[in-house]
C-alpha cells in the first residue's frame, strides 16, 4: 500500500473515531472494514461505498477531509 493511501485511512480511521454523531457500533464496523481494506488494499471507490452503508455521517467526514 502507498504511503499516500496509509495516511489517508489514518485521516479516515482518526475522523472517524472523533465523530460524535457515530454511534460506537459504527465506528467499529468502520474501523473493521478499514483494517480488511488494508489486508486486501481494495480501491478506495469500494471502501467509501462500503463506509457509507454502515452510516449516512461517513460521507460529510470524507469530504471534510477532502477526500471526496
Amino acid at each position: 500500500m502507498s504511503r499516500s493511501n496509509n495516511k489517508h485511512l489514518e485521516s479516515i480511521a482518526d475522523a472517524i473515531k472523533n465523530h460524535k454523531k457515530l454511534s460506537e457500533e459504527e465506528k467499529s464496523n468502520s474501523f473493521k472494514l478499514i483494517e480488511e481494506w488494508v489486508a486486501e488494499d481494495k480501491s478506495f471507490g469500494i471502501l467509501y461505498e462500503k463506509l457509507t452503508e454502515i452510516s449516512t455521517e461517513i460521507e460529510p467526514i470524507l469530504i471534510e477531509l477532502g477526500l471526496i
